[in-house]
């Protein structure tokens, strides 16, 4: 994390536009069958491993990351420093007024967090034009997008030279989390690598994305290395 944050601080200092990718099992499992997702990720600035599930993998090819870097404690960690060092930030995604609750527990729980400003997730193609100018209206230095994988890599794609940014990460469902719509895991079963029994639990319309990880496991250790 603290390398994660270092990084994206110095992403701020150059400039835009930089894109953040928070890689998880079943993210990365997509890449595998969408090749526009996996250009993408192979040219983003920063992929950071979000899920224990990746760190075993990683172990599984004979490296060793010290610790996951997740989406929502990005978001949070981000939000800290908003307050203790002037960046402004953006909230896109979710659903409606998720971002707007997500925003106010930000204010509640760091004060001075630099919120530049807040936009649900639901658009039409012939409006993202008018999304990027009010986000480039804002002048975010950070914008966090909630649409989910992979939609809002490819937003943060497509619109890349446009968005003026300097740091741009999709961060799927955690503006759920932040706003309290959806409980977050304890930290024993963060720890345990099981946040992610602990949200099919309270979603479990979630659960076709996660019958990717059993695939996940099994790639990872058939290319284990020997």
């Amino acid at each position: 994390m603290e390398e994660a944050v270092s990084l994206i601080e110095s992403f701020i200092a150059e400039g835009g536009p930089h894109h953040v990718f928070t890689a998880d099992a079943s993210g990365i499992m997509r890449a595998h069958e969408d090749s526009e997702l996996r250009d993408i990720i192979r040219q983003a600035d920063l992929v950071t491993p979000d899920g224990a599930g990746v760190i075993l993998a990683t172990e599984l090819q004979g490296m060793r990351l010290p610790e996951r870097v997740s989406g929502c404690d990005l978001v949070e960690r981000l939000a800290r420093l908003s307050a203790e060092r002037g960046y402004r930030i953006y909230l896109f995604g979710a659903a409606e007024g998720v971002a707007d609750a997500a925003a106010a527990a930000l204010v509640e729980k760091y004060p001075g967090v630099h919120i530049a400003g807040t936009r649900n997730g639901f658009f039409s193609e012939d409006e993202e034009v008018k999304i990027v100018q009010a986000i480039n209206r804002a002048k975010p230095d950070i914008l966090f997008v909630a649409l989910g994988i992979p939609k809002q890599e490819k937003f943060i794609r497509k619109h890349f030279e446009l968005l003026r940014a300097p740091v741009m990460i999709g961060v799927g469902g955690s503006f759920d989390v932040i706003s309290g719509q959806l409980k977050r895991a304890p930290q024993w079963m963060r720890q345990a690598g099981l946040e992610w029994l602990f949200r099919i639990l309270q979603q479990p319309e979630r659960l076709p994305r996660f019958a990717a990880l059993p695939q996940f496991v099994w790639t990872a250790w058939r290319g284990r290395k020997k």
